[in-house]
């Protein structure tokens, strides 16, 4: 019986192997380690050898220590890994990096319409096609160097199996190469003149293969052990919901993007110039999806403080409306465009993290809305453990909103990969509204309609 699943979760923070216990989604182990970009040539791009090391070493000890009965993989969106004539990944871009800026009205020309796709025209790489699109045009040489693309969770399960996949949650993740609706490739895929380069597109539990023998060397995990496609980060922490509740509801994955998810909601009202967008489901539904980069902004407001909030700071943020309008992070979101400013600079770091916190529970919920969501809204990963977000969050949304606290949302997704029945998932926790909360997150929209007024940036 499959029960103690090795997950490979790779996030833009962090790469982590957690060992999920399928019985009740606890994680009986996690290992984490930076994901570190290296600067060197030919582009910024990710630390791939770092993290297999990292990945074998872990799997060793999770082997010996308890018993590893298969392996699930999940990572972060707007990645793909392009496999040499001699198997090797060539550099892994860092969607961060500005060379697709170089290209981009070049792409402008090629991307299929929003209509098509549900991919927004985001900025940098985040479109994987805009990132193939810069790497083919700039290096002529390239397109006959690479044997196969495939996207990020599936180049872990090709150094783990041999096989080679892409799952359909990464290509229905903004990045103008797959049709929701229709379950295919879009037609950007034949203009960037790549069909025969992408790997099949399969579904995240169908399985990929099982352990190679160079594997089995390499982690000490035996031969034949069985490992899943894999799985888009964001889809790993909606699958669990997915499976096991009924009606509608909305998840929360936060981390150092808060990508928000809507099922069986109301009809959404999607603008891709608020990325907003269509995502696409382990069940290969189309999802109506938002996000901003809330991890990122966290950490640029706090700017390195250690801040630890009070009852007093509570009172004087809500008494003295100290509000921060959106937007910390600029290049994406609800707010693109904007640039943040403060209605009235806090007097301690405790009056910053409670202001920053009611701005991240705002602007989440300023993107719930535009994707219709409805029922109760859980939230996952690291939000799920501010108290001050969580209230204001409550305090706006009538259905509810519930916070799950293991340490990592997207693990215990991925381990469901292998999944026979619905998970029996650890109890949420309700979470308490606020009439005086409520009316500081009204004010705040208020005034986010006028400061959309002065700029003619985007409504709310």
């Amino acid at each position: 019986m499959m029960r103690r699943i090795a997950v490979i979760d790779v996030g833009k923070t962090n790469a982590k192997l957690a060992l999920v216990d399928l019985h009740d989604l606890s994680e009986l182990a996690v290992r984490i380690r930076p994901n570190t970009v290296l600067p060197a040539p030919p582009f910024p791009h990710y630390d791939l050898a770092g993290h297999w090391q990292f990945f074998c070493q872990g799997l060793r000890a999770f082997q010996d220590e308890f018993g590893v009965d298969g392996v699930a993989i999940t990572t972060h969106g707007a990645a793909a890994a392009l496999i040499g004539h001699d198997g090797a990944a060539l550099p892994m871009l860092d969607y961060e990096h500005d060379g697709p800026a170089q290209t981009a009205a070049d792409y402008d020309a090629l991307r299929p319409s929003f209509a098509e796709t549900g991919s927004p025209r985001l900025a940098l790489g985040l479109n994987l096609g805009a990132q193939l699109h810069w790497q083919f045009t700039t290096d002529p040489g390239l397109r006959d160097r690479v044997k196969q693309i495939v996207t990020y969770p599936q180049y872990w399960g090709y150094l783990l199996t041999g096989n080679l996949a892409c799952d359909i949650c990464s290509l229905g993740c903004h990045t103008d190469l797959w049709v929701p609706e229709k379950g295919a490739y879009s037609s950007l895929v034949q203009r960037l003149g790549i069909t025969d380069l992408m790997a099949p597109p399969r579904r995240p539990n169908a399985q990929l293969g099982t352990i190679s023998a160079q594997a089995a060397l390499a982690t000490g995990l035996p031969q034949g052990l069985p490992v899943a496609v894999g799985i888009h980060d964001s889809n790993a922490s909606l699958l669990p919901h997915l499976l096991g509740r009924k009606g509608a509801f909305s998840v929360v994955s936060t981390g150092t993007w808060v990508i928000m998810m809507a099922m069986r909601g109301d009809t959404p009202q999607l603008d891709p110039a608020r990325d907003t967008l269509m995502n696409v489901n382990a069940l290969a539904e189309a999802v109506p999806s938002a996000r901003f980069m809330g991890g990122r902004e966290f950490d640029l407001g706090l700017a390195g403080t250690k801040a630890v909030a009070t009852d007093a700071d509570r009172q004087a943020v809500l008494d003295q409306s100290i509000m921060l309008l959106p937007a910390v992070e600029p290049n994406s979101g609800p707010f693109a465009g904007h640039h943040m400013r403060w209605t009235a600079p806090p007097q301690t770091d405790g009056q910053r993290l409670v202001a920053l916190s009611y701005y991240l529970a705002l602007m989440t919920q300023t993107s719930l809305q535009m994707i219709g969501a409805k029922g109760p809204c859980v939230i996952e990963g690291p939000f799920a453990r501010n108290r001050d977000y969580l209230t204001m969050l409550a305090s706006l949304r009538a259905d509810g909103v519930e916070a799950r606290e293991s340490s990592t949302g997207t693990s215990a997704g991925a381990a469901l990969l292998f999944a026979q029945d619905a998970p029996v998932m650890a109890a949420e926790v309700p979470q308490s509204a606020d009439a005086k909360t409520a009316a500081y997150g009204r004010l705040w929209q208020e005034t986010v309609d006028v400061e959309r007024d002065k700029s003619g940036l985007n409504a709310f």
